[in-house]
């Protein structure tokens, strides 16, 4: 089905032009008007072009495979990148102001996009921008660094609330033992995690009839899990077992990186946009792009919505811990500890800053994330690890949540009905800032 719409969205543009060029095509010697069909189809061979620049830059893909297919084979330079870029900024900006508001959102999210790509392929080309600026550049939210100092009151609530002898790191580490998930255990305990996910989610949102993952355990990677989009509501989900995973966070990952989170948003992506309308646009996710902002910032917000109050608490508690072999512990006290320490998350930014920019060296780095995650240093280590792979792709996850809570829950008190709209959606950062 999603390849005769492609087709058809490609049959049309043939027949509006038969050579596409910058800001119009020749068809039978006049100049055809450019449209939004046409820019959507450069700009996802564009994404796929800088994908081959950039291994990871593109999350996913689902439109025509000869299209991929002719970005390894041509292997463009980013001058050549660059100039596509800048020439489908210039054409967007040319085109007639549709008459539709959804259209008027399409041009806005095709230009933020291509905004995007083009800070991208700058920084490939080797130019430097600061953390702050590479984050508003890539993702369309600037965040704010507030000094570190700023969250030592943070510490000294959870200090008091984890008392006893040893570091506060030590303690916390000790503390949340009790709930690490033997190994042998993880593939139940995240199976049920992720059906009771699914269920919660199925009850407000109107899931594809075929939508379907698959799901892996792997190892030495710089993130704690991934789901890898394959196109026809599929998606492949892989959790990292190189460290503890705690049963709460079976609950995490299974909402963010399943649903009402990454396979979610995805899935709706594509049945709204690709198969319902054709917009080939949505056939490709690039990684550093504002997408994300909304991508991971609601699969964060997902969790909670899922899980409202203590019900996280009770499902961690009744069915999890006892599939897991975990004897009885105080799971609400856990989870009283861990909302606190995710008024820490924010910290990280600064953090990043400092270690990015040059200012702080790594091994103080992994110490500062040690002190304000509250993990132990082989820990923290594994997270330098990613903010050196993605860089202020940390944004996406704290202050995504927070803007994505705002935003869905400032539409009405159905807040399963607010996310559904803005899963399939083109809304934008911009859009979800008061």
């Amino acid at each position: 089905m999603r390849a005769l719409v492609l087709s058809l969205v490609l049959l049309l543009g043939a027949c509006a032009s038969t050579t596409p060029s910058p800001g119009g095509s020749v068809a039978g010697g006049s100049m055809a008007p450019d449209t939004a069909d046409l820019i959507a189809r450069d700009y996802v061979q564009l994404v796929l072009g800088v994908g081959e620049r950039e291994p990871g830059y593109v999350d996913a893909y689902y439109g025509p495979p000869e299209w991929a297919e002719a970005a390894k084979a041509e292997q463009r330079t980013l001058d050549q990148l660059s100039s596509e870029a800048a020439a489908l900024t210039g054409r967007l900006d040319a085109l007639t102001r549709p008459a539709r508001s959804e259209d008027v959102q399409r041009v806005a999210y095709l230009k933020a996009h291509v905004s995007a790509v083009r800070a991208r392929l700058r920084m490939l080309g080797g130019e430097k921008l600061s953390f702050a600026d590479e984050a508003e550049a890539l993702f369309g939210v600037r965040p704010e660094l507030k000094p570190l100092s700023h969250y030592d009151a943070v510490l000294d609530r959870i200090d008091a609330l984890v008392p006893g002898p040893g570091s506060l790191i030590d303690r916390v580490v000790a503390f949340r033992a009790a709930f690490v998930i033997p190994k042998d255990r993880l593939e139940p305990v995240m199976h049920a995690a992720i059906a009771e996910c699914r269920r919660r989610t199925a009850e407000h949102i109107a899931l594809p009839a075929d939508e379907s993952f698959t799901l892996a355990f792997v190892t030495d990677k710089p993130w704690s899990g991934y789901n890898y989009y394959q196109g026809n509501a599929v998606s492949k989900i892989e959790i990292n077992s190189d460290f503890p995973i705690y049963t709460e966070r079976a609950i995490d990952l299974g909402c963010h990186e399943g649903y009402p989170g990454h396979h979610v948003y995805n899935a709706l992506l594509e049945r709204t946009f690709v198969r319902e309308k054709g917009w080939v646009e949505m056939s490709v996710y690039p990684l550093f792009s504002p997408m994300s902002f909304v991508a991971e910032g609601s699969a964060n917000y997902g969790i909670d919505l899922a899980f409202p109050g203590d019900q996280g608490t009770v499902f961690e508690r009744d069915v999890l811990m006892p599939l897991a072999g975990l004897a009885p512990a105080d799971v609400a006290a856990k989870n009283r500890l861990l909302a606190l320490t995710r008024e820490l998350a924010r910290s990280e930014y600064t953090i990043a800053d400092d270690f990015l920019s040059g200012r702080v060296g790594r091994e103080e780095t992994i110490a500062r994330l040690s002190k304000y995650t509250l993990t132990a240093p082989d820990k923290a280590a594994q997270r330098l690890r990613f903010i050196e792979t993605y860089r202020s792709y940390i944004i996406n996850y704290g202050l995504g949540r927070d803007t994505v809570q705002t935003w869905v829950e400032a539409q009405g008190s159905d807040h399963w009905r607010g996310m559904e709209t803005l899963l399939a959606s083109q809304i934008l950062p911009v859009d979800l800032v008061p």
